[in-house]
């Protein structure tokens, strides 16, 4: 579906670090059909995401266990409230977690195979993590062909890029003396390598331990053929294929998020229309940091009834 004026949308699902407490309750204390969804969740999970989500505590919303599915649900019922407001996407793409919220609203998964997934996966990627612990950092003011040059001379040790965020901003994980390493090499090139308040070295070979119990995980919920365009973070491409897309999603965990590729394909594309699809706005800043100053386009952000009424006016105008 496009806009009245015929411009493509674009639906963006964040992923981990977006979270805060009383995500969506605007929506739940609005509408029962987003209760629901919550209770859906708790179901699938088996954990009290709607508490942890309105109370806290905040250290245990962002342990990786209880935040896979907590963000999922709150991108899951932002998703929702746009669709019964009749907004639809030509393409949906997520942020690593994100992604889960994007395999949904394309119709590869139904919500509650979604979060028993992504339950699965928070399980999993803590247990990993809690056995090759490592470090996260985002180096800014250098481009990725520089912080591939310093991950080259940093020769011992786990490091690689796990997040190629944006033209100047890419996050490197592995091991925490390689990932200090790099650090320096960095400072010596003019860039700044910051340190990420992270539980594990994610998207690295550290957490690649997950990935046979995950696609075990997978083999036991059906995936379908995507109803609308997906952009994958492995590939910064489409697919089609059920079987493809499970075996793409196993080495996502342990794979480059190449979004800054992502977002130069729905340019590609000609998408003028962007709406990240729950909690903050990350994403959206992301674009601003992507998106060249001459192509006009619209961005929105939806994760409350004031925020969609905001967004739906902008769809209209």
């Amino acid at each position: 579906m496009a806009t009245k004026d015929g411009k493509k949308i674009a639906f963006l699902f964040p992923g981990q670090g977006s979270q805060f407490l009383g995500m969506t309750k605007g929506f739940r204390d609005q509408d029962q059909e987003y209760a629901e969804l919550m209770t859906l969740a708790e179901k699938a999970s088996g954990l009290p995401l709607g508490t942890l989500c309105d109370e806290g505590p905040m250290a245990e919303l962002t342990r990786t266990l209880h935040l896979q599915p907590a963000m999922t649900v709150a991108n899951l019922i932002s998703h929702r409230a746009l669709v019964k407001a009749g907004v639809e996407a030509d393409f949906c793409c997520g942020h690593s977690l994100g992604e889960y919220g994007a395999l949904c609203a394309a119709g590869v998964l139904s919500a509650e195979d979604t979060l028993k997934l992504v339950t699965e996966r928070g399980r999993l990627m803590e247990r990993e993590a809690a056995a090759h612990p490592g470090a996260m950092r985002a180096v800014v003011k250098l481009g990725i062909e520089d912080v591939e040059e310093i991950i080259a001379q940093v020769k011992e040790g786990v490091l690689c890029v796990a997040n190629h965020n944006s033209g100047q901003q890419v996050v490197i994980s592995g091991e925490t003396e390689p990932v200090d390493a790099a650090a320096k090499l960095v400072a010596e090139r003019g860039g700044k390598a910051i340190p990420l308040k992270v539980s594990g070295p994610w998207h690295s070979e550290l957490i690649g331990g997950a990935v046979a119990d995950f696609t075990q995980a997978m083999g036991k919920v059906d995936f379908h053929a995507p109803a609308r365009s997906i952009l994958f973070n492995v590939s910064a491409g489409t697919e089609s294929d059920p079987v493809a897309i499970r075996e793409i999603m196993a080495r996502q965990i342990s794979s480059r998020v190449r979004w800054f590729e992502t977002v130069q394909r729905l340019l590609a594309e000609d998408v003028r229309v962007f709406i990240e699809v729950g909690p903050k706005n990350v994403l959206s800043g992301l674009l601003k940091k992507i998106i060249p100053v001459e192509y006009q386009y619209h961005s929105f952000q939806v994760d409350s009834p004031e925020t969609l009424a905001k967004c739906l006016d902008g769809l209209s105008g």
